[in-house]
């Protein structure tokens, strides 16, 4: 198993009893509780963090992409790749993910992903989501045409670092009377491909297709959903006459590695509730804005998310293993066990959470690469999934 550090890039100092006067700290929190001189300094510690990974030893570092929020500082992903580029030299730099589909110009993206490509010498992977939807509002994006502006962007990039230019593209979306890509990526066809979800029912579809074969990454769930729907998606290979690899299956967690059991969890506490409690609160309106999904998607999902209501503690999300928190013994049994269940080929460990500081990061960091990296990425196999004509599940329970 391959393992990647995940980094959203929060801000730190968020005021934690901000939803005294604000429901969210996305998209209407104003910008000015942010202070810039912070800013710089989160930026650059955070840059430190993920350097510092590959003389750890991890196979790579992951950046993405939010907007107008406190929960993650990278409107532009692709900002933080070009800082890691020329900083590394071994690890692969992913993008998880740019969402390609919200902005007028896709093609710009797939420019910039052609130029890191080969300022890295092949080691770019570029993620492609859909946005979630607090995105569309950011960015004006109207959001009941979410599904076709990204299956029509993806088919414009994939074809503008594929096919010989200049050639024209007419889709319903996006016009363009020469497409000719200049530079070419450096990796053949192109950079792989990583899509990440929440699991939803079209994305494993859209993704295990035989067309793509893309990595399919369960972010933030109860490991039981990520069992649950990365053995849908390879029921989904298998219908298509495939067998799915370890491969395309990646899931992403937070995760914290202290001296013991104990001190991990008192330690990592505030952090993670504040997290989980404040940096992840937003509207059912601002998460699944009117049109983003088919109606009766969205009544399945709001009977899902309880978690935005919810409060959540340490030890509620232990339990249910959405996080991986204790010594290192315990996070390395606990990565063996979930990789038995599944057959994982990526694991992206976030280490940085909400309010945490740079030395709880890095002293996790350095224990998980001290005492758990080795055996991690030694394991193997594909897991315990045999075919199921079951259907393809819905959208994942919280």
């Amino acid at each position: 198993m391959k393992v990647f550090l995940f980094h959203l890039m929060p801000y730190a100092y968020v005021d934690p009893d901000y939803d005294k006067e604000y429901d969210t700290c996305w998209v209407t929190y104003p910008n000015t509780k942010f202070d810039p001189e912070k800013g710089h300094e989160l930026y650059n510690r955070y840059l430190d963090e993920l350097e510092y990974a590959e003389e750890l030893g991890f196979d790579g570092v992951c950046v993405n992409e939010h907007h107008q929020n406190a929960y993650g500082l990278m409107p532009s992903p692709v900002v933080m790749a070009s800082a890691l580029a020329t900083k590394t030299e071994r690890v692969k730099i992913a993008i998880l993910g740019n969402a390609f589909g919200i902005r007028d110009h896709p093609q710009t993206l797939a420019e910039e992903h052609a130029m890191l490509d080969c300022i890295t010498g092949g080691r770019l992977i570029s993620g492609m989501v859909r946005g979630l939807g607090a995105e569309y509002y950011s960015l004006g994006s109207n959001p009941a045409f979410s599904h076709e502006r990204f299956h029509e962007a993806h088919d414009l990039v994939i074809r503008a670092w594929t096919e010989e230019g200049p050639f024209p593209f007419e889709g319903k979306h996006y016009h363009f009377d020469y497409v000719n890509t200049w530079p070419r990526p450096y990796q053949d066809p192109h950079p792989p491909i990583w899509v990440p979800s929440q699991g939803s029912t079209e994305t494993i579809e859209w993704a295990a297709h035989p067309d793509r074969k893309y990595t399919y990454l369960q972010t933030y769930s109860p490991f039981q959903n990520v069992v649950r729907f990365h053995n849908a998606y390879r029921n989904v290979a298998h219908r298509h006459g495939y067998t799915a690899t370890s491969e395309q299956l990646g899931w992403a967690a937070p995760i914290y590695v202290g001296e013991t059991d104990q001190q991990a969890i008192d330690e990592v506490r505030p952090h993670v509730e504040l997290f989980f409690n404040k940096l992840l609160r937003y509207s059912i309106s601002m998460l699944l804005p009117p049109g983003y999904m088919s109606i009766d998607s969205y009544k399945r999902v709001l009977k899902t998310k309880s978690s935005l209501v919810s409060t959540h503690t340490v030890e509620s999300l232990m339990e249910r293993d959405v996080i991986i928190v204790g010594s290192p013994d315990t996070v390395r049994e606990k990565l063996a066990a979930c990789h038995e269940q599944v057959g994982l080929g990526y694991f992206l460990g976030m280490f940085q959470i909400g309010s945490m500081s740079h030395e709880l990061a890095m002293a996790s960091m350095e224990r998980f690469s001290n005492h758990v990296m080795r055996d991690v990425m030694a394991l193997e196999g594909a897991g315990q999934w045999e075919p199921d004509a079951a259907e393809v599940p819905s959208q994942a329970a919280e």
